[in-house]
C-alpha cells in the first residue's frame, strides 16, 4: 500500500460517509433518516474508539 492511501484512506472514507450522511439529511423522510443518522454517528464512533484503543 502505497504511504498517500495508508495515511489518507481513513479520513476520506469517513468524509465520503459524512457527505452521505448530509445528503440524505436533506433529501428525505424514512429510509434517508436512517441513512442520515448511520452516516453521521460514523465518524463520533470512530473518534470514540480510536481514544479508546490510543489509551491502552
Amino acid at each position: 500500500m502505497s504511504p498517500f492511501r495508508r495515511v489518507w484512506a481513513a479520513p476520506i472514507a469517513i468524509a465520503v460517509v459524512s457527505l452521505i450522511g448530509l445528503v440524505a439529511a436533506l433529501l428525505g423522510d424514512g429510509l434517508n433518516d436512517w441513512i442520515s443518522w448511520i452516516g453521521l454517528a460514523v465518524p463520533l464512533v470512530v473518534i470514540v474508539w480510536a481514544r479508546l484503543k490510543r489509551r491502552v
